[in-house]
């Protein structure tokens, strides 16, 4: 069940334009603060990320499922997601619900960890091409206003110092 902030930041995110899948990071953002908290574990980053966005399908996010890459059941989960979302789902009966519970707190917290999501951050821009994450930069840079791209410069400088 989403955070009551989390559901605020979305609708925040919504009524500014934003993308669904920007909408659908603050639920991957609770999952995350979930496992760290030690509300439950995840096998792996890609599990607690999968997590969110299954939540983010739920709440009426509109995220679509994975076109290609991901495996057919991901897919055919997604859609289920997606419809469960659009006519709001029925409750979870009680023992599948602890089930699931249960399982999650036998797992591991480290899925959560700072080296975990930066091997899962690189990893992902891995797959992409050089060309699509040097349009993702511009993107970025373009829509981040004047202070924030100087702050953004200066702690590039710093971290670039503090590596040589």
């Amino acid at each position: 069940m989403p955070d009551k902030e989390t559901l605020e930041r979305v609708q925040s995110d919504k009524r500014q334009g934003k993308s669904p899948s920007t909408q659908a990071g603050e639920f991957v953002r609770q999952e995350i603060h979930h496992v760290r908290q030690g509300k439950h574990g995840a096998r792996s980053t890609k599990q607690a990320i999968a997590i969110g966005l299954s939540e983010a399908r739920r709440a009426g996010v509109k995220l679509p499922p994975p076109k290609r890459g991901a495996r057919s059941s991901t897919r055919k989960q997604a859609r289920r997601d997606v419809a469960k979302g659009r006519r709001g789902g029925q409750r979870t009966s009680p023992r599948r619900s602890s089930a699931v519970r249960k399982a999650l707190k036998r797992e591991g917290r480290s899925a959560a960890s700072r080296p975990a999501l930066s091997r899962q951050a690189r990893a992902a821009a891995r797959r992409r091409s050089a060309t699509s994450r040097r349009n993702a930069a511009r993107k970025g840079a373009a829509t981040k206003g004047p202070a924030r791209r100087s702050a953004a410069a200066r702690k590039a400088a710093r971290s670039r110092k503090s590596r040589s």
